[in-house]
């Protein structure tokens, strides 16, 4: 079991996290659910023995502890990249990295249990296939099965359900209750409560960086419900800072996205494959499927970052791919968020820097910036609450915060589109709901249109027009229904 007493944990030079008390006895399944910097990452190293105890006392009796986080999944596909950059293959040089098998196996030998787990999490079709080219989601669950390899007494799991679909959320609540069943002691971080398994009997709830209560799951569902009923009220309120010049105009009649006869392939397998797609003005698109569909790698054609994109019949904003625009001549119509974005800013940046790089397209600022566009950042930095740590380094924050910040960054210039990647990953209950309410502000008062990918049906804003769903499955290949929400028709 593990008994904290008083216990006080150092988050940073001037934040400590309090757990006034606490006890999970061996067989327990814990939540612990709270806001964005509220503490979570610091309660999940305190009871896996990582954080070190400033004052108070902690018991810790369990063995095999692990636990799994995004910052874990973050620095394993960054050392991934840094150990096998293909940028740096000679031509005809084969590409290296650990496979998917390989990866779950990295810490303990076991290919039947492997493929059993594998067979499991419905990634036995990806043991092949190189970790670092995996989309978001199959990560997840790579990641996950590897922890699992160890057949831990206490496993704790700090966001487990993001970025999975909705069958793989099921397939893992399903696995947790098997593991509660045969008496492995599971906490699980999370931000929505409506992620909160069946087979979970306690909850924490945690705020302004202190474990306020725990109780079983019924006392603590009553009270968040009228908690967050008073604080949606304060969306209403909330406005966005105006872009620090003019937003692009493009014209009405002028399609944002034409692809004909899309096609992607990896190790000369079909990803995207006679995709005919077209993004009007006034249309805001909603993408939707399964993990490794193809989804993120769509986004990538459409920002300009896809090296396929050249040899695919693709026109954003009116121009044709390969015409002889720039980069940045497709980049200044787009705000983007996406988790491969989240990685990119592993560099040395500051928080308010990450604000005004939306401005100019960059992973960091290079150039002067305006005092007009130093005025806009404080505000966004206002509407974030985080304008104390404007000057502090962006991985100073919490995962969620860090998502706010780079949701905002992909506003600032109220860009033509918008595209967002499972933008919401990481964020509680009230930050979900503001982060759309934001997204409904912009489209509502000027000229920018959304492309939207998520699992959770649920988070799609209110402006959506269309869906564009990728049907099928990785053995028979993926086919596309393009529906307009508004007429109700299928394509």
């Amino acid at each position: 079991m593990i008994k904290i007493n008083n216990a006080k944990y150092k988050i940073s030079d001037n934040m400590t996290f309090f757990i006034p008390q606490l006890t999970i006895n061996s067989g327990d399944c814990f939540a612990f659910v709270g806001s964005n910097g509220s503490g979570k990452s610091t309660l999940v190293k305190a009871l896996a023995n990582e954080q070190p105890l400033l004052s108070g006392e902690i018991a810790n009796h369990f063995s095999r502890i692990a636990h799994i986080s995004f910052e874990q999944l973050q620095k394993i596909i960054d050392e991934e990249w840094k150990k096998n950059n293909t940028d740096l293959l000679s031509e005809g040089e084969d590409d290296t990295g650990l496979t998917t098998g390989q990866m779950i196996q990295s810490d303990i030998k076991n290919q039947d249990l492997c493929d059993q787990l594998a067979k499991q999490f419905g990634i036995s079709h990806l043991l092949e296939r190189r970790f670092k080219y995996l989309s978001t989601g199959e990560t997840r669950k790579t990641l996950l099965c590897r922890t699992l390899m160890s057949s831990p007494q206490l496993l704790i799991l700090d966001e487990p359900f993001d970025g999975l679909d909705v069958d793989s959320r099921q397939q893992l609540a399903l696995l947790l209750a098997e593991l509660a069943k045969h008496g492995v002691t599971l906490v699980l971080v999370l931000n929505r409560f409506n992620e909160i398994p069946e087979f979970i009997q306690y909850i924490g709830v945690l705020a302004e960086c202190k474990l306020i209560k725990v109780a079983d799951r019924q006392t603590i569902l009553q009270d968040q419900i009228i908690q967050e009923l008073a604080n949606i009220e304060l969306l209403n309120s909330s406005q966005l800072p105006l872009p620090d010049e003019q937003p692009l105009y493009l014209a009405d009649h002028l399609p944002r996205v034409i692809l004909k006869q899309g096609y992607v392939q990896y190790d000369e397998k079909p990803i995207i494959q006679n995709l005919n797609w077209q993004v009007n003005a006034k249309e805001n698109w909603q993408i939707v499927g399964p993990n490794g569909a193809g989804k993120s790698t769509l986004l990538s054609l459409v920002t300009g970052d896809h090296p396929q994109g050249y040899s695919n019949d693709l026109t954003l904003f009116g121009r044709k791919r390969g015409s002889g625009e720039t980069i940045w001549d497709i980049k200044k119509h787009i705000g983007y968020v996406s988790s491969s974005l989240h990685l990119d800013y592993r560099v040395n940046i500051s928080v308010k820097n990450v604000l005004l790089s939306g401005y100019f397209d960059s992973i960091g600022v290079y150039c002067a910036t305006s005092d007009k566009q130093n005025k806009l950042a404080d505000e966004w930095l206002a509407l974030l609450n985080l304008t104390k740590q404007a000057h502090q380094p962006f991985q100073s924050l919490s995962w969620g915060q860090q998502r706010l910040v780079l949701i905002a960054r992909a506003l600032v210039k109220h860009p033509t589109l918008l595209i967002l990647d499972e933008p919401l990953q990481g964020l509680d209950q009230l930050n979900r709901e503001l982060v759309k309410r934001w997204i409904d502000l912009l489209i509502q008062k000027g000229q920018t249109q959304l492309l939207f990918v998520s699992h959770h049906i649920e988070d799609a804003p209110a402006c959506i027009t269309h869906r564009l769903t990728f049907v099928g499955d990785h053995k028979n290949g993926f086919q596309y229904d393009i529906t307009s929400l508004l007429t109700a028709e299928v394509r």
